[in-house]
């Protein structure tokens, strides 16, 4: 059964496996975390999936209104959604057979984190992606 994980080393496999990142709740507005974190995750190697119903392209990439609708796996579903919303984007997550999640600083839903674990996809929880990438990985080459 998977877990929420907490420590360095699990973040840093989790980080250093996955390929391919669902940014959910990506947003066009540079002020915004999401953005930020998105272009230091592309930056890093990673391909950015976003994820916004309300846009077609992020920064020139194809947006989907939902991970479903990608047709594609998704490694990390990266969550910048309010905590009432999550449950909604980990079920997504679940049916597109996604890997893992990951919801950003703040970013709390008790429900979810339970959802996650019973359907076998590992869990970071109130965590930022790229403040972990950058002081857990780094400095190593980039992800390709």
């Amino acid at each position: 059964m998977s877990t929420v994980l907490t420590s360095d080393a699990e973040i840093r496999t989790l980080l250093q496996s996955v390929r391919s990142i669902a940014v959910v709740g990506l947003s066009e507005r540079r002020s915004r975390p999401s953005f930020g974190v998105a272009e230091y995750l592309i930056e890093s190697g990673y391909e950015v999936i976003p994820i916004n119903p309300h846009i077609d392209r992020w920064q020139g990439i194809p947006a989907f209104p939902s991970i479903a609708s990608t047709g594609r796996k998704i490694d990390l579903v990266d969550v910048f959604r309010r905590p009432e919303f999550v449950l909604d984007v980990v079920n997504d997550a679940i049916s597109a057979n996604s890997t893992a999640i990951w919801t950003q600083l703040g970013v709390v839903n008790d429900e979810a984190t339970r959802r996650s674990i019973e359907a076998g996809l590992p869990i970071v929880v109130d965590r930022c992606t790229a403040i972990e990438h950058r002081r857990l990985i780094a400095g190593s080459e980039p992800i390709r």
